[in-house]
C-alpha cells in the first residue's frame, strides 16, 4: 500500500465537501472564538495557580470544547467521540486538527465537560451565542412558545422504600457505607407518567421564538415537575412581540394573572375539563393556535431524531443540566446553518 500525500488527503476533504458536509457548515458560522475567554477561564488555571510551567499542556479549550459539540449534535459518549474523532475525517477536520495529531482521549473529555458543568459555564456561553445571534439579525420576534420534553437518564433499579428516602432529600439506608455504589445513584432525577407510560430522568423546558425558530432560554428540570411550573424561569422579555403560545397543561387562573402582569398575551391552549367539554369556539382556538405551536415539536423532533437522541449518560442534576444545555446549543448552531442558507438563497 502506497502511502498518503498531502493531495490524497486533500482530495478526500473535497469528497467531503462535495457531500455537504454539515460540520464544515456549522464551523463556517459559529464564532468558536467569542467562546475561548469563558472557556479558559475554566479550562486553564492562572499563572498564579500553576506550580511550575513543566508537565505536558492542556488541550486547547476550543478544540476541547467542540468535542464536547460533537458529543451533542450526535449523541454520542464520551468513548464514543474518541473513537469517532480517530475514525472520521470530518471530525478531524471539525476539530482543527491534522491527521498526525493527537486525538483527546475519552477521560479528558469527561474532565472537560465536568469543569464546565461545576462552573455552570455552558449556561453563560448559550447566552453569549444568542447574544451572537441577534447582533447578526435574528432577533427574538413574532412572539414565544414555550414547552418541555422529558431526557431519559438510564433506570436507577431502587427498592420502593429507598425511593420513597430518596424523594423526602434522606439518603437509603447502607448507601453512605457503600460509596462506589452511591457514586452510581441518581437521587435527582424523578419518574413520571405522559400518556399512561413512566418515565425517569430530568425536563428540557424550552422557550423558542415564533419568527427563526431559535431556542431563546432553557430551564433543567426533574422530570416530576410540572410544565406549569417552569413557565416563569423561561419566559423572555426580549421578544419583540406579545403572544405567548403553550398547550393546555400551562393553563391556569395563576398564568393568565402572571401573564397580564407582564403585559403578555396568553396563546395557552383552551383545557375541556369532566362535565364541561371545549366549546366549537374553543376548538377552533385550539386548533388555530397549533399551526402555531408546532413549531417547538420541531425541535423536540430535531434532538430526538436529527441529532441522536436525548438521553442523558451521566448522574445528577448538575451534569443533567450541562448536557441538556449543550444539546440546545448544538441545535442552535444547527439552526443557524439553515437560517444562513435560507438568506442567501435565491427568491
Amino acid at each position: 500500500m502506497s502511502q498518503h500525500g498531502f493531495f490524497d488527503v486533500a482530495n478526500r476533504y473535497a469528497g467531503l465537501d462535495a457531500k455537504n458536509d454539515p460540520l464544515l457548515k456549522i464551523d463556517s458560522v459559529v464564532p468558536w472564538e467569542d467562546f475561548r475567554p469563558h472557556l479558559e477561564a475554566v479550562w486553564r488555571k492562572s499563572a498564579n495557580q500553576r506550580k511550575s510551567a513543566a508537565g505536558r499542556k492542556p488541550w486547547d479549550a476550543v478544540v476541547m470544547f467542540k468535542a464536547i459539540v460533537l458529543c451533542a449534535l450526535y449523541n454520542l459518549s464520551d468513548d464514543q467521540v474518541e473513537y469517532q474523532i480517530r475514525d472520521r475525517l470530518s471530525f478531524v477536520r471539525f476539530l482543527g486538527l491534522g491527521l498526525e495529531d493527537k486525538v483527546p482521549d475519552a477521560k479528558t473529555v469527561w474532565l472537560y465537560r465536568e469543569q464546565l458543568a461545576r462552573a455552570g459555564m455552558i449556561t453563560t456561553v448559550f447566552e453569549n451565542f444568542d447574544s451572537y445571534l441577534k447582533d447578526k439579525g435574528y432577533l427574538a420576534m413574532g412572539g414565544q412558545i414555550i414547552d418541555a420534553s422529558i431526557v431519559s437518564v438510564p433506570t436507577q433499579h431502587n427498592k420502593r422504600d429507598e425511593n420513597a428516602k430518596i424523594k423526602a432529600g434522606e439518603t437509603p439506608e447502607g448507601w453512605a457505607d457503600k460509596p462506589a455504589k452511591f457514586r452510581q445513584k441518581d437521587t435527582d432525577a424523578r419518574w413520571t407518567k405522559k400518556h399512561g407510560k413512566s418515565h425517569y430522568g430530568y425536563k428540557n423546558h424550552i422557550n423558542v421564538d415564533r419568527r427563526h425558530k431559535l431556542v431563546r432560554r432553557y430551564h433543567v428540570t426533574d422530570a416530576s415537575v410540572h410544565d406549569s411550573r417552569a413557565l416563569e424561569a423561561v419566559l423572555d422579555g426580549d421578544n419583540t412581540a406579545s403572544n405567548v403560545w403553550a398547550d393546555s397543561a400551562y393553563r391556569s387562573v395563576g398564568i393568565e394573572n402572571l401573564l397580564k402582569e407582564k403585559a403578555l398575551t396568553s396563546r395557552i391552549h383552551y383545557k375541556g375539563y369532566r362535565n364541561k367539554p371545549l366549546t366549537k369556539r374553543q376548538e377552533r382556538g385550539n386548533n388555530i393556535r397549533s399551526k402555531v405551536r408546532v413549531r417547538v415539536e420541531h425541535i423536540f423532533g430535531a434532538q430526538s431524531n436529527d441529532m441522536g437522541g436525548t438521553l442523558v449518560r451521566s448522574i445528577g442534576i448538575v451534569r443533567a443540566k450541562t448536557r441538556i444545555g449543550l444539546k440546545n446549543l448544538a441545535y442552535n448552531m444547527r439552526r443557524l446553518v439553515q437560517l444562513e442558507h435560507l438568506a442567501t438563497a435565491p427568491p
